[in-house]
């Protein structure tokens, strides 16, 4: 589904369909190296969803923390070294908080 190029020795860790709170409906991608958020567009009467334009691509090196947050609304919220905050509406905010963890340390 994503439109994405990997990049030499890059590998999916997760993908999911998701909400930003300012960047809207998309399609969140973590691989062992970066970020990635693509807009997407859906259509009802095909029940098809397509990918727009890639709005964030952030390197792993720049990300300086993520956490799982909310009970009833979960997000996976990232903070990057710029201090921009992403809040991604996920199914399981904190398998995402741990996989970019995870990814983040064995760089």
């Amino acid at each position: 589904m994503s439109s994405i190029q990997p990049k030499k020795g890059e590998k999916l860790v997760l993908q999911e369909d998701c909400y930003e709170d300012h960047l809207k409906n998309g399609l969140l991608t973590l691989t062992n190296q970066r970020l990635l958020f693509e807009k997407t567009e859906g259509t009802l009467a095909t029940l098809s969803k397509r990918t727009e334009e890639l709005l964030l691509d952030i390197p792993l090196v720049e990300i300086k923390s993520s956490k799982a947050e909310g009970f009833l609304l979960k997000k996976v919220v990232v903070i990057t070294i710029q201090n921009n905050i992403y809040k991604f509406g996920v199914l399981n905010n904190s398998k995402w908080a741990k996989e970019i963890e995870k990814s983040k340390s064995s760089i």
